[in-house]
């Protein structure tokens, strides 16, 4: 399964019988918590029978309800793991990738071909689209938040869009300039948030705030998704396998790449005339 348990059942909901889909709901709507309630307290809120609970577990894929609930704590492991623990993995779980002394960075290459291809495949087609008009609004100011290594792919867009277009800052890093920032959020601001896991508290803050005030937030995260986007417009994902026990962010890179061709398309000549302005300016005051 490449998502998460969560979109597991929500792409099986077709598949359920109506008593089985009141069980999968109240999963959904409690998740992850939800799924490791007794077979007895979901049957309550589900006001069905405990065999239509321990039913819908089948009719998942899983042998039973515990079969489910593994799953979900594998998942879940998953979702916490740090260098640290994926590191202690890789030595108990076999062959490091590179030992092939012959060869060591073809296993490393297919890693990644196999992330960037799923990483293409798997994003939404209309949360992308809908990114890059967001992102190609000039009547909207950008902001762009990360985490300890993401706030460099923050910075990698954010950059980009200031050669095209204007009102794009970063968040401040600096306790009172960061407060003044965050109380200035309006309804015409698009918030752009990178968080992988192990995930930061203060960026689903920053999403949340953000969307209380009525904003467009758009979140990059991996599959596991970050806490914030629960307060997301658009979610990104992107695949993070790797051979070391860090994740890779080589997908997202791509995907970041791509998303701004699309929001070149869309700005059009003023796109380029912006650039020429910028060139000349870079001249004038010998920055080029």
């Amino acid at each position: 399964m490449s998502g998460t348990l969560a979109d597991e059942i929500r792409s099986r909901l077709g598949d359920l019988s109506p008593a089985e889909r009141k069980v999968a709901r109240v999963l959904l709507a409690g998740y992850p918590a939800a799924v490791f309630e007794t077979v007895a307290t979901i049957a309550e809120r589900a006001a069905v029978s405990t065999p239509t609970v321990l039913r819908c577990a089948t009719r998942l894929g899983y042998q039973g309800f515990p079969d489910l609930q593994a799953a979900l704590r594998a998942e879940l492991d998953a979702r916490n793991a740090s260098p640290i623990t994926l590191y202690e993995s890789a030595e108990t779980g076999g062959p490091a990738v590179g030992a092939d002394r012959e060869a060591p960075l073809e296993p490393q290459l297919t890693l990644l071909q196999q992330a960037l291809a799923q990483t293409f495949h798997e994003v939404s087609l209309h949360d992308f689209e809908t990114a890059a008009d967001l992102l190609a609004d000039p009547r909207r100011r950008v902001h762009l938040a990360g985490g300890r290594f993401t706030h460099l792919l923050a910075r990698y867009l954010g950059l980009h869009l200031m050669q095209v277009r204007d009102q794009v800052s970063f968040l401040p890093d600096r306790d009172v300039e960061r407060t003044s920032f965050l109380t200035q959020l309006t309804r015409r601001d698009v918030t752009v948030v990178f968080d992988y896991r192990r995930y930061e508290e203060d960026l689903t803050v920053i999403a949340e705030l953000a969307r209380e005030r009525g904003g467009k937030v758009v979140v990059f995260t991996d599959p596991w998704l970050s806490p914030a986007a629960a307060h997301a417009d658009v979610v990104l994902i992107s695949q993070v396998a790797s051979g070391s026990p860090y994740d890779s962010l080589a997908p997202t890179l791509a995907l970041i790449e791509a998303l701004i061709s699309a929001v070149l398309d869309r700005l059009g000549g003023g796109a380029h005339q912006r650039m020429k302005d910028g060139e000349e300016v870079a001249r004038r005051t010998g920055l080029l």
